[in-house]
């Protein structure tokens, strides 16, 4: 599967902050990539429509079995209020146990730094898996 491109849903305002927010989830098994394919869809459809998206993308390598996200959020809140509701929250519970690795990674830009370069975030995902502090 390609990747789902940036997907902007939502202008900053000038002068404003986005939270930015990247992550990457290694899988297991290959068995366990079909539904996590399927909840990744949903979860990405869910973002489209969440109050406080400004912008999301999704990079699917099903046979790495490897999925990346990147998104963008007005601020923290609205980033844990789509977490804490389904399809989210009830991926994250079926999908626990297949995880052979997650990483998150979380900062901010400016207004002008919306759309986010998936660049910029596979780095900061490097990074932050390496234990790498401060880097950027």
């Amino acid at each position: 599967m390609p990747t789902l491109p940036w997907t902007t849903l939502r202008s900053v305002e000038p002068g404003a902050t986005a939270l930015v927010m990247a992550s990457r989830f290694r899988l297991r098994r290959g068995r366990d990539v079909p539904r996590f394919l399927v909840d990744s869809l949903r979860v990405h459809r869910q973002v489209r429509g969440a109050d406080g998206a400004l912008g999301v993308s999704l990079v699917a390598r099903p046979l790495r079995r490897e999925f990346l996200t990147l998104s963008a959020w007005r601020d923290r809140s609205a980033l844990d209020a789509l977490v804490r509701t389904q399809p989210h929250v009830g991926a994250m519970r079926r999908h626990r146990p297949a995880m052979a690795e997650s990483t998150f990674t979380f900062w901010t830009v400016p207004a002008d730094g919306v759309p986010v370069r998936w660049e910029d975030a596979r780095r900061r995902l490097d990074d932050e898996r390496a234990g790498v502090r401060g880097a950027r």
